[in-house]
């Protein structure tokens, strides 16, 4: 059943809660929701067969929950405390959190500006492409969103996400606001002074995230995993990511 937070903006976040036990924080990507990355791969069932708590939560621009058209509305610190307003209204002091692509980002940026929420961190989607982003391609891809006719759209890359936001019935203003938003790109050396065990996970054949070891490599107490045969789409179901997760939480 979805629940709404009303995040520091007036933004509500919407969020459901599923299952019992050792809380679990699930953060989405870019253009999806708590539905399509989480529930409809079959992560609610995997963590609450071990026995955890899900929050998922619908990022701002997404899902249920509210979807300003502003891009400063964005902004990936207002994002990261829209989680931290779902957990204190949980009463919820600290919590393993799962981010995938967008929502490992956010996880990055909670770690840093509220560390002591944060248990664990699984980082997906994400890996060295993330020391070297692209505000061109993002650019590209909010044009796609916004275009009158898709058929107009000639890159692929961003004809792929048009389809896919279309699909999943998004505010496509709303999104192409999201990916023009203010970001912080953490260095190496900023990520080697977060405490946190980080797992970083990335599907073998992922390009838009690269290989996970350089980042994984950036924190104290990361460790990498490579999904075989795996793209940025296919690596969120797989049962290698699911059964690394689950031991990772349970250590």
């Amino acid at each position: 059943m979805t629940a709404f937070v009303s995040a520091a903006d007036g933004t509500p976040i919407a969020y459901e809660t599923v299952g019992e036990g050792p809380p679990v924080v699930l953060v989405h990507g870019f253009g999806a929701s708590r539905a399509i990355t989480w529930k409809n791969t079959g992560w609610y069932q995997t963590l609450a067969r071990a026995g955890r708590r899900i929050v998922a939560i619908d990022c701002r621009g997404h899902g249920e929950s509210g979807k300003p058209h502003d891009i400063p509305a964005y902004d990936e610190g207002l994002m990261a405390d829209d989680i931290v307003a779902v957990l204190e209204e949980l009463d919820i002091g600290q919590a393993d959190i799962m981010g995938y692509s967008m929502g490992g980002y956010l996880t990055i940026r909670l770690m840093h500006d509220r560390p002591e929420r944060v248990r664990r961190a699984v980082l997906a989607g994400i890996g060295a492409n993330t020391f070297r982003p692209s505000p061109e391609r993002a650019e590209i891809i909010a044009q796609g969103l916004l275009a009158k006719d898709p058929a107009t759209i000639t890159d692929p890359v961003a004809r792929t996400f048009r389809d896919f936001c279309e699909r999943a019935g998004n505010d496509l203003v709303a999104l192409a606001a999201c990916i023009r938003r203010p970001c912080r790109i953490f260095a190496a050396d900023e990520l080697g002074r977060m405490p946190h065990d980080v797992l970083v996970v990335c599907g073998e054949f992922d390009e838009m995230s690269g290989p996970p070891e350089p980042l994984a490599g950036a924190f104290p107490n990361g460790r990498a995993l490579v999904v075989p045969r795996r793209n940025h789409h296919s690596t969120v179901g797989d049962r290698i990511y699911k059964d690394a997760v689950v031991d990772f939480f349970a250590r």
